[in-house]
């Protein structure tokens, strides 16, 4: 597992400065040892360790909501960052509806973080990664936007308290959340982005599509231009040819958004 120091590395060379290059390196090589010791134990990376339950996404997007509002406004960074955990986690167009609901329910000034915080410890006792997972993902909409301001630094913090995480383990996901962000925004980041652009385009589909949505495009594509659908007619060569490129295009373009959205 390296990817944490290419990411570091990469995110530390694009402010130009070499030490931030070797801040980078060294919290990346921090964060792949702590995925590997994990994977090791019999863990899985991200998201899928957990076995999303009710219970745990209503948490997630009333803690997320509540953090987004804490400071006064719901910016719109957070909102699209709430949109891209709702993406990475699979939740269909129904669940989607729901975890707004449950967001904004989290918004009100009366919300309970205390009451919900007992009810996911008990839940999650037994899973240190289903809690890793949780503080990591509010934190990536938290800091999705430009700064955080005292009063979310520390309902943040209160959180961590009530899951388990300690302030160091808290300090490298956040170094490692902005080095993320960092990279971005570099030249590197930006072929990245293109190249997701681009698969959705592939696909036809907005970037804003359910995964549901995103496997019935790939499916119909497949189906429309695979080689072996067309060979009883005895295209042309050339015919053929573009059938075979159009499918590795297909194919490729829903392999790289199967990692990027975990896609199972």
């Amino acid at each position: 597992m390296y990817w944490g120091k290419i990411i570091g590395t990469l995110a530390g060379l694009a402010t130009s400065k070499p030490l931030l290059a070797l801040l980078g390196l060294f919290l990346g090589h921090q964060f792949d040892r702590g995925f590997a010791s994990r994977a090791q134990a019999g863990g899985k990376p991200e998201e899928n360790v957990i076995g999303l339950n009710d219970g745990f996404i209503q948490a997630l997007f009333q803690c997320m909501g509540h953090l987004a509002k804490i400071d006064g406004r719901v910016s719109e960074d957070e909102i699209r960052a709430t949109r891209a955990v709702m993406h990475r986690i699979g939740l269909g167009p129904a669940q989607v509806q729901q975890a707004i609901a449950w967001f904004n329910a989290g918004k009100e000034p009366g919300f309970a973080l205390q009451q919900v915080l007992q009810g996911l410890r008990r839940d999650s006792a037994k899973s240190d990664d289903a809690r890793r997972v949780f503080v990591r993902l509010v934190l990536e909409v938290s800091l999705a936007k430009s700064r955080l301001h005292k009063p979310e630094r520390a309902a943040i913090w209160t959180i961590c308290t009530a899951l388990g995480i300690g302030r160091v383990e808290l300090a490298q996901m956040e170094a490692m959340i902005r080095a993320q962000k960092s990279f971005r925004r570099s030249p590197a980041g930006d072929v990245d982005t293109a190249r997701v652009k681009a698969a959705y385009e592939t696909l036809g589909v907005s970037q804003t599509a359910s995964n549901a949505e995103i496997k019935k495009a790939y499916r119909r594509l497949m189906n429309r231009n695979h080689p072996d659908k067309i060979a009883a007619s005895k295209p042309e060569p050339a015919v053929l040819a573009e059938a075979e490129r159009r499918t590795r295009e297909v194919l490729n373009a829903y392999e790289l958004l199967k990692v990027r959205r975990s896609i199972r």
